[in-house]
């Protein structure tokens, strides 16, 4: 058993229910200590996974909540280790006061990820699993939910387990051809070994394709917002955020440096950016100002090219439209449309998708989902946890698939089978580093601390 932990489980803002976690030796005892069943029973006698309803009282005896409690016994928990939650109303202090009368009943404060942290060296997750439930809490459209909860199931697992199977049965029997060669034991066969190693490297390469999708996924598209001053760049920032998050004023060149927030857009996570009005300028802020628009355009995968639609076509304009074809997929935002046209469409390149909206009032902005098909990867419609979204993971995925790429030529060359092994245990080390199942300890450490305490 590990040492006694406990933390609040749902955030420090006011809720209306709040839940605090212990897990480790002690903790139903501990949990027994504060918490006091309507029925009398200890919750040492209380079978697992049950909600009892009754009382919390600090150490001092003063009743401090009402609530419900549960506990789950070793190894049949998400620990694997004995648990005990209580579910709280969900007031800040009340529920601080709760987790201080644990602490002085013998536990202390959970570090940030360490429950998870503690089912991964139980077994209960492998890395995979446990990187998901960040994902999982991190998601902030519905697609990325259903993948990291994919993820969460072993759906990664399940992809590489039997590429890893199959490359350990390879390299058990290299082992047992080249160190024992007097044993009766079938020999190596270059053809059967170049299939098995042929059905890995398709089985990774489209585990790894995904991870381009996945990206955008969970990290959201960048998408820079362009054009000249005052066309309404900071007014289609704050439609699509649904708040003001940019200063809007009558004043040409108020944006001088870059604003960024996410939305989501449909099923699109889209990271924005606001920049500074593209315009010969004389001012020094500014000019740094128009700079940075240009460093935001050149590293965005999606830009926004906002047109005054009230006014005509301006060589200004037709510059950034040009700079921004180059560089991403491009969207040409044609803005005022409350006000009389004057913009003439003939003047704009045909090939670039064109959207007429009024920013001030958010009419037709919510089109831009529409606007936006075809000209990013396909957000999976129904993702089962097979699209990778962690850079860790498509890196070893990436380690795994060189090592069957050189294992292959390796055969193909007809090299001594010592060095195709060398290729194949290289493959199966970036497997189990996937997976967890050899990982060194500040690597884990790095990827536990992303998560918040309490989870």
């Amino acid at each position: 058993m590990s040492d006694l932990i406990a933390a609040i489980a749902t955030g420090s803002a006011r809720s209306a229910i709040g839940v605090i976690r212990l897990s480790g030796e002690g903790a139903i005892a501990c949990a027994d200590s504060v918490f006091r069943a309507k029925s009398g029973r200890k919750m040492a006698e209380t079978p697992s996974n049950k909600l009892i309803y009754g009382e919390i009282h600090g150490q001092n005896g003063a009743l401090l909540d009402t609530c419900l409690c549960t506990v789950s016994r070793a190894p049949h928990s998400y620990t694997g280790e004995d648990t005990a939650e209580l579910q709280c109303h969900g007031s800040p202090a009340g529920l601080g006061a709760i987790l201080t009368a644990l602490f002085e009943a013998g536990a202390r404060q959970a570090l940030p990820g360490e429950f998870t942290r503690r089912a991964f060296l139980a077994g209960k997750l492998d890395l995979t699993e446990a990187e998901a439930v960040i994902d999982l809490i991190d998601a902030d459209t519905l697609a990325a939910v259903e993948n990291a909860a994919g993820q969460l199931g072993g759906a990664v697992s399940r992809k590489t387990e039997p590429v890893y199977s199959a490359l350990l049965d390879m390299a058990a029997h290299f082992h047992a051809v080249v160190d024992w060669p007097d044993e009766d034991i079938e020999e190596f066969e270059a053809k059967k070994y170049l299939a098995v190693l042929t059905g890995a490297e398709e089985v990774l390469s489209a585990l790894l394709d995904t991870f381009g999708r996945g990206r955008l996924l969970r990290d959201g598209v960048r998408t820079a917002i362009v054009g000249r001053p005052n066309v309404g760049k900071s007014s289609l920032l704050n439609a699509l955020l649904g708040f003001e998050r940019a200063i809007v004023t009558s004043l040409p060149g108020t944006t001088r440096d870059t604003v960024e927030d996410t939305c989501v857009l449909g099923n699109r996570k889209l990271r924005l950016i606001d920049t500074a009005g593209i315009r010969g300028a004389s001012d020094e802020v500014e000019k740094i100002g128009v700079e940075r628009s240009f460093a935001a355009m050149a590293s965005a995968q999606l830009i926004l090219a906002v047109l005054d639609a009230s006014r005509p076509v301006t060589e200004e304009d037709l510059a950034v439209i040009k700079k921004a074809a180059g560089t991403a997929p491009t969207v040409l935002i044609l803005n005022k449309a409350d006000l009389p046209q004057r913009l003439d469409p003939s003047a704009l390149p045909e090939a670039l998708p064109r959207l007429s909206v009024c920013a001030k009032t958010g009419a037709g902005v919510a089109a831009l989902s529409d606007a936006l098909a075809g000209l990013l990867p396909d957000a999976p419609d129904a993702p089962d946890g097979e699209v990778l979204t962690n850079a860790r993971q498509a890196g070893e995925v990436s380690a795994a698939l060189a090592g069957v790429h050189a294992a292959k030529a390796a055969i193909e060359d007809c090299v001594t089978p010592d060095a195709v092994l060398t290729e194949v245990e290289a493959a199966l080390n970036a497997l189990g580093r996937l997976t967890g199942r050899t990982l060194s300890a500040d690597v884990t450490e790095r990827i536990f601390s992303r998560f918040c305490v309490g989870k």
